[in-house]
């Protein structure tokens, strides 16, 4: 009798293509999941609680990716690229002071629109090396904007690299303390930070309304609860 069984199509095994598709897709799960689960909770998520949201195992999460960097540089490279154009959009603005503080608000608003990314910025993953090229590319950028602003005669002298540093870090932990209670406190932080380092008798957009006594409130309650580790 003819066996109609094909090499490599032995049975109970799969063709070589469709286990390069299998793992493709648990890739994508993979990402998937530690996309949601950073942009809501922020970095301190487990690999493992990654393979559950994914619905993989363990084995098959650390075979796509072997240990935390990796995977954290896959999950935001698409989001330091925007963080690096950015820098770029700037620096074409033909104002100085206008594409400096564009670039501050808009690096804010990238930081308040994903928990996982406020984070990123705010640390470094030497093992993460594409994401970190992209970083010292947008930080060289940055220093050519302070340079043109300075000139201008828009932002102060003492302005230092390190500022946007202090900035983005204080932007993080407003962003994870307000969360959905008060979601554009950020802004009024940006906005104050911006007037601190504005020379005398420069335009200054309107400061943002600040939030409601009650979102406040409601947030504080929010960051004593996770505090306490309750549900």
């Amino acid at each position: 009798m003819t066996s109609s069984v094909t090499p490599g199509e032995g049975p109970g095994e799969q063709p070589e293509a469709r286990l390069r598709a299998d793992a493709e897709r648990n890739r994508d799960r993979i990402l998937a999941a530690a996309r949601r689960l950073y942009a809501t909770e922020g970095l301190g998520v487990s690999m493992a609680s990654v393979a559950r949201e994914a619905g993989v195992g363990k084995a098959t999460l650390s075979r796509r990716f072997t240990n935390r960097e990796e995977l954290i540089n896959a999950v935001f490279a698409d989001r330091m690229d925007a963080y690096a154009a950015a820098v770029t959009e700037a620096l074409a603005d033909p104002d100085p002071w206008r594409g400096f503080a564009g670039y501050v608000e808009a690096v804010c608003a990238m930081q308040a629109a994903d928990r996982g990314f406020a984070d990123v910025l705010t640390m470094t993953f030497p093992a993460a090396k594409a994401l970190e090229a992209r970083r010292a590319e947008a930080y060289s950028g940055f220093l050519e904007l302070i340079a043109r602003a300075r000139s201008g005669g828009h932002l102060r002298e003492d302005f230092v690299p390190e500022d946007l540093v202090i900035l983005l870090m204080a932007n993080a932990g407003v962003i994870a303390a307000t969360g959905d209670a008060a979601p554009d406190a950020w802004r009024r932080l940006v906005g104050h930070m911006l007037r601190s380092y504005a020379t005398p008798g420069t335009h200054i957009p309107t400061l943002p309304d600040a939030p409601a006594p009650r979102a406040l409130y409601r947030a504080m309650v929010r960051l004593a609860r996770s505090d306490r580790g309750d549900s």
